[in-house]
């Protein structure tokens, strides 16, 4: 086997770990915590399949901005023993059949595939590559892209100048 398959295999086996960890275990933030370590499995294989640029978003938009907000919304709710539902023996029955149906139905689609029998060429190639992304962006669509630039500068400063505090002035009533 050579390294590549060690690496995708392994980074395989973590993924499904932290996510059957994710679901299985009861913290909600411990379960946070894991879909952490599974977006850097992801990662991780996104680097395998030569798309560096969909790995550094994954990371940066995924397990940094979206994991810390959910992070933060968690420790908010201040989640304990008394607010949680009541468990229901029949809702948990009929969701361990819809997922196992579902479960059926994503492994046929699979075998019957022809992709599946291909082999994935990794590492391999530069269609993912940022230089090629970068070329692309900064030629052909680079007036679109500086458009966006502005509108999202534009949104900066429009939420500054909604979450400023308006300072009150006191003026004297007249007669």
């Amino acid at each position: 086997m050579s390294i590549t398959e060690i690496l995708f295999w392994g980074l395989s086996v973590l993924a499904l770990c932290s996510a059957i960890l994710m679901v299985a275990v009861k913290s909600p933030v411990h379960s946070i915590l894991y879909l952490i370590v599974v977006f850097f499995a992801i990662s991780g294989h996104y680097i395998l399949l030569n798309a560096q640029f969909l790995a550094i978003v994954n990371i940066i938009v995924y397990a940094g901005a979206i994991m810390v907000l959910f992070l933060f919304v968690v420790m908010l709710m201040n989640l304990n023993a008394e607010s949680e539902p009541k468990k229901n023996r029949l809702i948990q029955f009929a969701g361990l059949i819809s997922g196992g149906c579902l479960f059926l139905v994503i492994i046929a689609a699979i075998t019957k595939s022809s992709v599946a029998t291909e082999m994935v060429q990794m590492g391999g190639g530069n269609a993912g590559l940022i230089k090629n992304l970068g070329m692309v962006l900064f030629t052909d669509y680079v007036i679109p892209f500086e458009i966006s630039s502005v509108l999202f500068l534009s949104a900066m400063i429009g939420a500054v100048v909604i979450g400023k505090k308006e300072s009150s002035t006191v003026t004297p009533k007249g007669d």
